[in-house]
Formats: C-alpha cells, sequence, structure tokens
C-alpha cells in the first residue's frame, strides 16, 4: 500500500468489508468513496507500479478523505459471500457500511461516489435509491448500457482477468504493471458474473431515478463498452441528472486507474468533486468550505 493508507473493516449490517483509507492531514473537504469492478479489488484505487496512479494518496493530499471498498464477496467478505452478492443487494450492503463509516468520523460536506466497471452499476443503483441530500454526485468510469461484445466474447473477458479487453495496448501502463496488479486482482463471484449480461435491459429504469450531479469517463481504449456519438445520445436519453458531463480520457483502456493516465483521470474527477461540494455549499445557507489545497490541485491539472 501507499504511505499513510491503512487498511479498516466497516460493519455494513452484520457483514464485514474490508476496505482501504487514508484521510487528510488537517479537517476533510468531503469523502471520496471509490467502488472497484468486478475480478479487482480495493487496490484497484491504489495502484502500485508508479507513485503517481494512486486515488488514495492523491485525493488525501487535495484534502478528502478517499475510502476504497472491497465490494461484498472481495476482501474480507469473501469467505462469508463466496458467491457474491447481486447488484441490488450490493447497494444495500455498502449503504450499511456507508452508515457505520460516517457515524465514526467527520465527513465534510459530504460523500461522493466513484465508481468503475461493475462498482459504477452498485454506484448507480445506490445513488438510484437515495435522496439526492445523500450524495454529492457521482463520478463513473468503464460503465455505460450497451456492450460491444458479443455474449461469447463477455463470458472469455469475464474469465480471463489479462485480457486485452480490460488493458488495452502495453503502452498505456508504467513498466511492470500487470505484475504489480497481480494483488489486486480477485476472482469475480458467481451471482456478479450473472448480473452482468442483464445490465442493459435494467439501466433505463435506474438511470432514471439517479438524482445527483454525474460524470462518465470514456477511455479511448475501452473495448467492453459502447461510447460512439449514438450510444452516448442514448445514454443521455434515459439519464435525469441535474448536472450530466460526458469525458473521454487519452492514453487509457478500460483499467484506467492503473494506467499512464491514472493521475489526469483521478485529478479531472476531483476536480468534479469539488464542484459538487461547491454546489452543495451555495444550496445550503451558512455552509462554510474547508480549506484545501485547490490552487495546487490546479497547477497540477495543468502539468498533466
Amino acid at each position: 500500500m501507499s504511505a499513510g493508507v491503512r487498511r479498516v473493516t466497516l460493519n455494513a449490517g452484520g457483514i464485514t468489508l474490508s476496505a482501504l483509507l487514508k484521510e487528510p492531514p488537517g479537517e476533510t473537504r468531503a469523502v471520496v468513496v471509490a467502488l472497484h469492478g468486478g475480478g479487482m479489488t480495493a487496490g484497484y484505487f491504489d495502484g502500485q507500479a508508479h507513485p503517481d496512479l494512486s486515488l488514495l494518496s492523491l485525493g488525501a493530499r487535495l484534502g478528502y478523505t478517499v475510502l476504497a471498498i472491497d465490494r461484498p464477496g472481495y476482501g474480507d467478505s469473501s469467505a462469508a459471500l463466496p458467491e457474491g452478492q447481486s447488484r441490488g443487494e450490493q447497494a444495500t450492503t455498502v449503504r450499511a457500511a456507508l452508515a457505520d463509516f460516517t457515524a465514526r468520523r467527520r465527513t465534510g460536506a459530504g460523500v461522493f461516489l466513484l465508481a468503475h466497471s461493475y462498482g459504477a452499476k452498485v454506484a448507480l443503483t445506490l445513488a438510484a435509491s437515495a435522496a439526492p441530500s445523500e450524495f454529492l454526485g457521482l463520478d463513473i468510469s468503464g460503465c455505460a448500457r450497451r456492450y460491444a461484445l458479443s455474449r461469447s466474447e463477455i463470458d472469455a473477458g469475464l474469465s480471463d482477468s489479462r485480457s486485452s479487453r480490460h488493458w488495452g495496448p502495453s503502452s498505456l501502463y508504467p513498466p511492470g504493471a500487470l505484475q504489480a496488479c497481480a494483488t489486486v486482482v480477485a476472482p469475480m463471484p458467481q451471482r456478479e458474473r450473472r448480473d452482468v449480461v442483464s445490465w442493459p435491459a435494467v439501466f433505463p429504469a435506474v438511470a432514471a431515478r439517479v438524482g445527483v450531479p454525474l460524470r462518465l469517463t470514456f477511455a479511448e481504449h475501452e473495448s467492453w463498452w459502447r461510447h460512439d456519438k449514438r450510444a452516448v445520445l442514448e445514454l443521455t436519453g434515459h439519464l435525469r441528472s441535474p448536472r450530466l458531463v460526458f469525458d473521454s480520457q487519452p492514453g487509457a483502456g478500460h483499467n484506467m486507474s492503473l494506467g499512464w493516465a491514472a493521475r489526469s483521470y483521478h485529478l479531472r474527477a476531483l476536480a468534479f468533486v469539488q464542484d459538487c461540494v461547491t454546489s452543495r455549499a451555495e444550496a445550503t445557507p451558512g455552509a462554510v468550505l474547508a480549506a484545501g489545497p485547490m490552487m495546487e490541485m490546479a497547477m497540477d491539472r495543468v502539468g498533466t
């Protein structure tokens, strides 16, 4: 793990979830809750192939508490949930875990969800069942509505964590990245695997209920999902978020938080978090924003 990152456990209604946590040295601006994709663990957000990859380190340095959760069926809950949970059950379990976490720590302006791939499906489901005030916003990557793959290609990709579908060209990653990522790869639970193919059918109903600001990022070399102009227009038609942002990440594959593009993506995502923090403060009379190194963030973005 990166310096200052520590392992914690969360009580999710009787289910113990493990997580990685890094907190800022002073008051937190907000809590960024990160949900990993299928076949990964929370370590996805603390990439060790290069110091610039860790979302936990960057977020804490910029004043945010970052909590990367091992979703149900991964980490400490894998023994109790050997087949995992469905998408809806995971949303319920994660909500209980967040209630445990926020009851014991200061959250600043509130909780923001940042999620990748299957974790994005859980985050969207969680946001769809929440009151608009429960979350500041949502940033997702590696997820859309329509797959760019056939059923047989999806099955093959889920069975092979080293598939090019997940990674794209090797030049997108630091030397030794695949070896360094061996510790964050985990078997995808069976109930989760069975849920994958149903997503295009359930997406419209979920999307229509998401009532918080939402940012979606597509990697340049994303091969799991359709993200052409027609597909993006379709997404726009289903989503009812009060603020909707589409972004593209050059030089990135599906696993963008583990490649050279990770720092750029994380900075853009954290900038969106700050936008949501500011909007919440403007809508709350008397709210005071925690001080933070925002000029440093701006300079970092220019230099990326």
